[in-house]
């Protein structure tokens, strides 16, 4: 019985303030947490285009993991260049050769076929870089999942990029809801 007077008594002393200020001190502690993880972990980004269809859609909302990502023939990833952040899967990394067959429609990565069940249609669309090519250090090859539709390596204005241009892989797409899940990278 003495050992719960004390605790008794303590509630008791405690006041409305002291409550106020418990909670919001772990509020602002959670807000804290939640700013770092997305500043420096994860991002929320928006799809802007259709480059990437059947993948993903015009206006999807995805989540970006940034944090200690190595880049990896298949991924999607974000990355700047030009004016605005591009979203395309990476087909191949430094010291890789790409090839386009664009009458058959396939890509080859170091004389190999790619299995592509991701596509929209056979890449049959020419850019402005001559194939084969390799993948220069430090930059990756990347294209559009609308093969046909998409600015992309093979053009000169995207071109290769640099591995420091990357700005994560998408994990999550977060929007629409009824789309909502973790990216498949089949």
């Amino acid at each position: 019985m003495e050992e719960q007077r004390p605790l008794a008594e303590t509630q008791k002393k405690k006041s409305p303030y002291f409550e106020l200020y418990d909670w919001m001190d772990c509020i602002v502690y959670s807000v804290l947490v939640v700013v770092l993880l997305l500043s420096f972990c994860f991002r929320l980004i928006g799809v802007d285009g259709t480059s990437m269809v059947p993948t993903l859609q015009d206006c999807d909302r995805v989540l970006l993991r940034s944090m200690f990502y190595e880049p990896q023939a298949g991924d999607i990833v974000v990355f700047t260049k030009l004016k605005n952040p591009l979203v395309k899967r990476i087909i191949a990394t430094e010291g890789q050769v790409v090839d386009i067959d664009f009458m058959q429609g396939v890509v080859y990565v170091d004389d190999v076929p790619l299995d592509e069940p991701y596509i929209n249609e056979p890449t049959q669309t020419r850019g402005d870089v001559s194939f084969p090519v390799e993948v220069p250090p430090g930059c990756v090859f990347v294209m559009g999942d609308n093969r046909n539709h998409s600015s992309d390596s093979r053009v000169l204005e995207v071109g290769m990029v640099d591995v420091r241009h990357i700005l994560g892989k998408i994990s999550y797409r977060i929007m629409p809801f009824s789309s909502f899940g973790k990216i498949t990278y089949s």
